[in-house]
């Protein structure tokens, strides 16, 4: 009787200590098991940093990947040879430079467009502005130039030169100019580039004025297809 009550009080006294070890080995699973999570969330928010530096850095990188940003001024409504238009010749041959060269657009808009709808009134508008050395203001904020290597800079003849708002825009921004490359364009219905690039190297002397492109505005309204082709073949020869 007593080697059966042995036997049995041995068996208990074995299952109980099997099961204290086995529990002891879960615990010990679980505690080591534990720092795998740690190290999931700190990965993942590893991750996040890496993903968040590397948008921030972009926040420096130009607008357009090529560098390049098209600046130009441009008029609507009556035009000399061509009638009532609705887009401007500048806009329409901007438009396609932007497009050949990848390039980001910003057009210089009067912040009091006075300018007059019919072509003589404008001429007239034009002239004393020329006279008077006027500087007339333009809205909108500029794009940060420093993202630009390349700048490319238009506008319609006016009476020899470039409309005096655009010497608004050369004098206000010269020091942002500095060291870029300068390429002006215009349209016009004779006139011809009329002095643009070295009248822009004259308003910008720290930047680099390269040869410019005319444009006649009849053209850009009617011979579009045509235009395109001398503006493409225009930046190709200067290795854009």
């Amino acid at each position: 009787m007593r080697k059966g009550m042995s036997a049995v009080a041995a068996g208990m006294i074995l299952a109980f200590a099997c099961t204290v070890f086995s529990n002891a080995d879960t615990k010990a699973d679980t505690k080591q098991a534990a720092p795998s999570e740690d190290v999931t969330e700190i990965s993942e928010a590893a991750s996040t940093t890496v993903e968040t530096e590397t948008e921030e850095s972009t926040d420096d990188e130009p607008l357009a990947e090529s560098g390049i940003l098209v600046v130009y001024f441009s008029r609507t409504g009556e035009q000399y040879t061509v009638g009532e238009i609705e887009k401007g010749n500048t806009a329409i041959v901007a438009e396609m430079i932007g497009e050949e060269a990848g390039a980001d657009l910003f057009e210089i808009l009067p912040a009091d467009d006075h300018y007059p709808m019919t072509y003589d009134e404008l001429t007239d508008v034009a002239k004393q502005e020329q006279n008077e050395k006027a500087r007339p203001e333009y809205s909108g904020e500029v794009p940060d130039l420093s993202a630009y290597s390349t700048i490319f800079i238009g506008a319609p003849v006016w009476w020899g030169d470039w409309p005096m708002i655009m010497y608004t825009f050369f004098e206000e921004n010269e020091e942002e100019l500095s060291g870029k490359t300068l390429i002006p364009f215009s349209t016009h219905e004779g006139s011809g580039l009329s002095g643009f690039d070295s009248k822009l190297s004259s308003a910008c002397p720290d930047s680099t004025v390269l040869d410019g492109l005319a444009v006649r505005g009849n053209d850009a309204q009617n011979e579009q297809d045509s235009v395109r082709d001398s503006v493409n073949k225009w930046i190709s020869e200067l290795g854009y």
